[in-house]
C-alpha cells in the first residue's frame, strides 16, 4: 500500500509521470478499439505484421529528422498493399505472404537503424519506454485517438457488417477493399503511436489480448469495443504503476498485466470461461 501512495505522491509531482500516465492510458484505450476488429475479422497475424513492418519507415524518418509518423504509416501502407499483391497475384496463402512481407521489412529496419547507429532509440522503438514520453508524443497520440474514434463512429456499420460478412458486405454494395485498406492505414497510426509506450513487438500483444479479453465477456459490438478498451486503459495503469515502483520495462509490464487479465477472464467468464464449458461438459457427461 505505500508503493502506491507512493505513486500517487509522485504522480502529483512529476510532469513526466502524469504524461506517462496520459499516453499509456490513451494507447490502451485505442489499441483495444482497433484490436476488436482486428479479432473479428480474423486478422491478428496482419496485425502482427503491421507492427513489423513499420520499423524501416521509423528508420528512415528519424534519419531524415522528420515526424515518425509519416515514415511509419507511409512503409505500414507499403506493406499492407505488397501482402494483398501477393496473396492475389501467386498460389500461396495469405499467412505465407504475410510471412514473408513483415519478415523482409523488419530486417530492413534493423539494418537502417544500424546504419544510424542509434542502439539506444532501437531498444525503446522495440520495447518502448512510456517514461520517457514527450509532448510531442502526447500531442500525436491525442491526434491518432481522435481519428481512431472518428473513423470508428463514421464507418462503424459499415466495419461492423464487413467484420462479421464481408460477403454479404459486397453484395450490399460496400467496397471491401476501401475498409479493409483504411482499417490498415488506422492500424498503422495506432501502432506509431504505441512505439513509446510498449513498443513494436509488444504493440500486437495490446491489439489483441484485450480485445480478445473482451470478447469472452460479451456478444456485442459495441460492449466489446467499450470492454477492451476499458481494460487496455486498466492493464496501462496498472502496468505504468510496476514499471515505476519496480523499475520494469513499460512495455512488458503493460502486456504482462492484460495478459493477466485475459487469463483470469478465461477460466472465470460466464459464458465462454473454462469453468463454465467444464461444468456444461460435466452436465452433458451426466
Amino acid at each position: 500500500m505505500a508503493s502506491i501512495v507512493e505513486f500517487m505522491h509522485a504522480l502529483g509531482h512529476y510532469n513526466f509521470l502524469q504524461s506517462a500516465l496520459i499516453a499509456a492510458i490513451m494507447v490502451g484505450i485505442m489499441s483495444g478499439i482497433i484490436g476488436s476488429f482486428i479479432i473479428l475479422r480474423g486478422m491478428s497475424l496482419m496485425g502482427d505484421a503491421i507492427s513489423h513492418s513499420v520499423l524501416p519507415g521509423v528508420a528512415v524518418a528519424y534519419m531524415l529528422g522528420v515526424n515518425l509518423l509519416i515514415g511509419a504509416t507511409v512503409f505500414g501502407v507499403i506493406a499492407a498493399l505488397l501482402i494483398g499483391f501477393v496473396a492475389a497475384n501467386s498460389k500461396l496463402k495469405n499467412d505465407t505472404a504475410i510471412g514473408i512481407v513483415f519478415s523482409a521489412f523488419f530486417a530492413l529496419g534493423f539494418i537502417l537503424i544500424s546504419m544510424a547507429e542509434s542502439s539506444t532509440n532501437l531498444h525503446h522503438i522495440l520495447f518502448g519506454n512510456v517514461l520517457a514520453v514527450s509532448d510531442k508524443d502526447l500531442v500525436s497520440t491525442v491526434v491518432v485517438l481522435a481519428i481512431v474514434i472518428l473513423f470508428v463512429v463514421i464507418l462503424f456499420k459499415e466495419l461492423q457488417i464487413t467484420s462479421f460478412d464481408e460477403v454479404f458486405a459486397k453484395s450490399y454494395g460496400l467496397n471491401t477493399s476501401i475498409i479493409h485498406y483504411g482499417l490498415m492505414i488506422i492500424l498503422t497510426l495506432v501502432t506509431v503511436s504505441a512505439l513509446q509506450t510498449v513498443g513494436i513487438i509488444l504493440i500486437v500483444a495490446m491489439l489483441i489480448t484485450p480485445a480478445a479479453t473482451a470478447f469472452l465477456w460479451t456478444n456485442r459490438l459495441v460492449y466489446m469495443l467499450v470492454l477492451s478498451s476499458t481494460i487496455g486503459a486498466v492493464a496501462s495503469i496498472i502496468g505504468l504503476y510496476l514499471s515505476y515502483t519496480m523499475n520494469w520495462a513499460s512495455g512488458p509490464a503493460i502486456v504482462l498485466v492484460a495478459a493477466i487479465i485475459f487469463l483470469l477472464s478465461f477460466i472465470i467468464a460466464p459464458k465462454q470461461g473454462f469453468i463454465t464449458k467444464l461444468g456444461v461438459k460435466n452436465v452433458k457427461e451426466d
